[in-house]
């Protein structure tokens, strides 16, 4: 399997710090074309495509934009703001593209906008990416001076502009509704929904919520079209996905592949397994994600598949283990991850949380009774689960259930 480079074809190509790199490479051509269709045959073109967010959730970006258009017909203001505080663990696709083509999702971002007709617009960065920042204050700055963002974009009578706002480190606000609550200046603690961003989003305002690859993906499709974009990937889960992936593999790092990839395929083309060892484990989708054997090893990996498998794709990142590693590790440091970033909202979380991590320390250390116990953490998981605010509260049962799954014989 060899990578299918779309996002990131201009890595290492162009000075990601130099707009004319980008425009020579065919930055902003995408633009061009969309700023000359209606706004909503721009998100006929994207529901069409079939593009799901990239976030990890998978939900169909042109619907997003759809019921984000039209919640409001009357209302002042419209937003898009740019999920880039990718604070899942083992995550650095975005990342990636922000330092490597900013230009390609500030395109994207000024499509999106112009799809739901946003005058205004976020970048949601989390504050310890400092040459993510950089990168794209510069795009920022010379996509005005060549008129592609500010007032009367290309002389097409749409205005839009965007500003960077900082996280300040916190997991909990790379969920979106929390972040908007952080991004209006407030404690970065979960919202109930509904009403979800699409009807009362940042400062009351319909708002369009995306993740930085999933914008990276809309100058491609409005230049080449939803079919082009439909012949690659699988029928329910098109295009191509970044996958990060450590861990046990020669070369570790970043790749662009079909939608649709086995877990080996990856593997392999990361370099195959370190030293020769062999293949134990893999957590996917990061610390919010999912167990998984050599038994998913030819498994497809999209959003369906994993699924219905009992897995998650979530945001692509893949760790993986060799024979001799503890998997029990793995599932404690998840815990505690999630008990150190639980804002304290709601009591299921801070409680379930703590209580977690000291069972899993108990299970780490060969605790007699061990199945018992695997079985109370995955009970009080699944309580967590179905009464916590937002989806921190609701994520331990995915690496809980799953350890318990395909590891409950190590206990």
């Amino acid at each position: 399997m060899e990578e299918k480079k779309i996002l990131l074809k201009n890595v290492g190509v162009i000075d990601p710090g130099c707009i004319d790199d980008a425009i020579r490479a065919g930055g902003y051509e995408g633009l061009k074309k969309a700023l000359k269709m209606a706004p909503a045959q721009v998100i006929d073109e994207l529901e069409r495509s079939g593009l799901r967010g990239r976030g990890g959730a998978g939900f169909p970006t042109g619907m997003k934009q759809k019921f984000t258009s039209d919640s409001c017909l009357k209302c002042p203001q419209r937003y898009v703001v740019v999920n880039a505080d990718e604070g899942e663990p083992g995550t650095f696709k975005d990342r990636v593209i922000m330092e490597k083509d900013p230009h390609l999702y500030l395109e994207g971002t000024i499509i999106a906008a112009f799809a739901i007709q946003a005058t205004k617009g976020y970048i949601y960065i989390r504050g310890e990416y400092h040459e993510s920042i950089r990168k794209t204050e510069q795009a920022i700055r010379d996509a005005r001076n060549k008129g592609f963002l500010g007032k009367n974009i290309l002389g097409s009578g749409f205005d839009f502009d965007v500003e960077i706002k900082l996280g300040a480190g916190s997991y909990l606000c790379g969920e979106e509704l929390t972040m908007l609550e952080s991004l209006e200046g407030k404690r970065g603690h979960p919202r109930i929904k509904p009403p979800f961003p699409a009807e009362k989003g940042a400062f009351g305002m319909p708002t369009l919520v995306n993740n930085v690859e999933t914008l990276a993906n809309l100058p491609r499709i409005i230049e080449h079209g939803s079919e082009w974009y439909r012949t690659i990937g699988t029928e329910r889960s098109p295009g191509t996905k970044i996958f990060t992936i450590s861990g046990q593999v020669a070369k570790p790092g970043y790749y662009e592949l079909p939608m649709g990839v086995t877990l080996q395929e990856l593997i392999d083309l990361a370099g195959g397994m370190r030293n020769g060892r062999a293949f134990k484990a893999a957590l996917l989708g990061g610390a919010a994600g999912t167990f998984v054997d050599a038994s998913m090893l030819n498994e497809r990996m999209t959003y369906d598949n994993l699924r219905e498998k009992g897995a998650t794709l979530g945001s692509g990142a893949v760790i993986v283990l060799a024979e001799g590693d503890n998997v029990s590790d793995i599932l404690y440091n998840c815990l505690r991850f999630f008990k150190h970033e639980s804002c304290g909202k709601c009591v299921p979380c801070r409680v379930g949380t703590a209580q977690l991590v000291n069972k899993a320390g108990q299970l780490r250390n060969g605790h007699s009774g061990n199945t018992t116990l695997l079985q109370q953490m995955v009970r009080e998981a699944e309580i967590m689960a179905g009464t916590s605010l937002c989806p921190l509260g609701q994520s331990p049962i995915l690496p809980l259930e799953s350890f318990s799954r395909y590891f409950k014989e190590l206990q």
